[in-house]
């Protein structure tokens, strides 16, 4: 993918980014994004964007051994086939999570290895060693333990916050969590985000403006916004692709 497409695609927060995708009507509203379990361990830092390398997790056993299992060095050599930097994804197979999946030098790795930030259903700990790193870690808790930690499964499909994620889908998030981005329309999702901000703020720089506030201008300065929303709604459901 173009560089320049997730650079834009990192100038805007998540929900935008939600936003902006459901102008192409390509899923439902209620489909393509992780729930509430999975949540931003650095709020501050930058929108993350990237491609996902996944993997499965436990660690309330030791490993047995057989073809199932993985290693950091297995999925540092998968990042090259990605057609940009890779989000680690990591479905936590114990349930409850018996221990933390990433810390300090699993994010060190992945770090050197171009990767853009890590998501886990599971849990993580060397939080501030991690944060001190600047790198996007999203996950389903903490915890101090690394106890039996194996990775399994590399490259194949997980789920995680409720969202199947396979090798290769692209994925962004921020403070606010983390959706998935079609692939096939992910330039023109960069390009109107902009437009969509624009919009947003014919309702805002009136409600933060010092001007006396009256409901009937509130009115027509929302039926404004719609009116410029179903214009790019209307605009990109007719672009080819």
């Amino acid at each position: 993918m173009n560089p320049q497409t997730l650079a834009k695609l990192a100038n805007f927060d998540t929900p935008t980014i939600c936003n902006a995708i459901e102008l192409f009507d390509v899923r439902p509203r209620n489909a393509g994004y992780m729930d509430g379990r999975i949540r931003a361990a650095f709020g501050q830092l930058p929108p993350m964007v990237g491609f996902a390398a996944t993997a499965s997790f436990r660690s309330d056993a030791p490993p047995t051994g057989g073809d199932a299992y993985g290693s950091m060095e297995s999925q540092a050599e998968r990042f090259a086939a990605l057609p940009g930097p890779a989000v680690v994804v990591f479905q936590d197979l114990d349930d409850p999570s018996v221990s933390a999946t990433f810390g300090e030098v699993m994010c060190s790795v992945y770090k050197a290895f171009g990767s853009s930030g890590l998501i886990t259903s599971g849990a993580g700990r060397d939080l501030l060693q991690v944060q001190a790193l600047d790198y996007p870690v999203f996950t389903g808790g903490t915890i101090c333990s690394h106890a039996y930690c194996h990775i399994l499964h590399v490259g194949l499909p997980v789920r995680v916050g409720g969202l199947v994620v396979s090798e290769g889908d692209l994925l962004h998030g921020d403070a606010n969590g983390v959706t998935n981005i079609p692939i096939d329309i992910a330039a023109e999702v960069a390009d109107i985000a902009a437009e969509f901000v624009d919009a947003e703020s014919i309702v805002l720089d009136y409600v933060r403006s010092t001007a006396e506030k009256k409901v009937a201008e509130l009115t027509a300065r929302r039926k404004e916004f719609a009116a410029v929303v179903k214009k790019l709604t209307d605009r990109v459901r007719r672009s080819p692709r």
